[in-house]
């Protein structure tokens, strides 16, 4: 069941980045309010499709369970911040900062679901969030304010997945999923009153915001079933191979080319996820 979860968290990585890619590719030419609305909306309907298809319940009682109502509240956080952070922020650095999701996760995990997380695994989300303070530069002259949203979102995702261990066992991956996803919608429309952007209808522009939708559902829904097959601080690290791939497409398709504190900045996330995962897995056998 864990090898399983990893692989599925794996491949809900490489699907969320391709969904990265196609909202950065959409921002260039539609408001981020007109993506974030057309993608909570898309989703929303493809998730009652496939319940449907599958004879899962969507509307019941259990919507307004605390653990779900807050878990919303989280998702709504980390939609926004995904949204303007991905449109505003290069690929390369938005990826290195929502890679520290998986140590912020492990961090929670240790506070809030009482799992054991020792003083090298500490040290692990430490040095998580020192690379992402290089790659952000607060004080630096390329800081450009637009990447703390970007930090908005991975605390917010992080917090969704903390919750998503905390909702009832007998609500279904895909009714959590489908609610995540409706709580999202009006948030667009709030984002786009605060745009001058006007609204596109360019082929272009829509192509790209469905090739959004159909990453982000799959990958959202990946990411919902990874989480409750295994222990979070299992599956939580192998977020950052999103990372590998994020980082890779904005290289391919915008062209970025990461400068020295970025390339040390995610390395530093990356070796501070990998060694959790490590530490983990030898505290496991170490047990057995």
């Amino acid at each position: 069941m864990i090898l399983r979860a990893i692989a599925i968290m794996v491949a809900s990585m490489a699907l969320l980045a391709l969904s990265d890619a196609f909202i950065k590719l959409s921002s260039l030419r539609a408001p981020m309010g007109q993506t974030m609305f057309l993608l909570s909306t898309g989703g929303t309907v493809l998730f009652i499709a496939m319940a449907r298809m599958r004879g899962v319940l969507i509307w019941s009682r259990d919507f307004w369970h605390p653990m779900v109502l807050v878990r919303n509240g989280f998702e709504i956080i980390g939609a926004i911040g995904l949204i303007i952070g991905i449109s505003k922020v290069p690929l390369s650095i938005f990826a290195a900062i929502m890679q520290v999701a998986p140590l912020i996760t492990i961090l929670g995990a240790a506070l809030f679901l009482g799992e054991h997380v020792g003083w090298r695994r500490w040290a692990a989300v430490l040095v998580g969030l020192t690379g992402m303070l290089i790659v952000i530069r607060p004080f630096g002259a390329s800081f450009s304010g637009w990447e703390l949203f970007a930090v908005f979102g991975v605390s917010g995702l992080a917090g969704r997945d903390l919750v998503t261990r905390l909702a009832p066992s007998d609500i279904p991956a895909l009714t959590l999923s489908t609610w995540g996803f409706a709580a999202t919608i009006p948030v667009g429309l709030c984002v786009y009153m605060f745009e001058d952007m006007p609204l596109t209808a360019e082929p272009i522009a829509l192509i790209h915001i469905l090739g959004a939708i159909l990453f982000t559902t799959f990958g959202y829904l990946a990411v919902t079933a990874a989480m409750r097959m295994a222990p979070v601080s299992i599956v939580a690290p192998f977020r950052y191979t999103r990372l590998l791939f994020t980082t890779s497409l904005g290289i391919l398709v915008f062209g970025e080319r990461p400068d020295g504190p970025t390339l040390i900045g995610a390395s530093l996330v990356l070796a501070a996820g990998i060694y959790s995962f490590l530490r983990e897995r030898k505290l496991l056998q170490n047990t057995d």
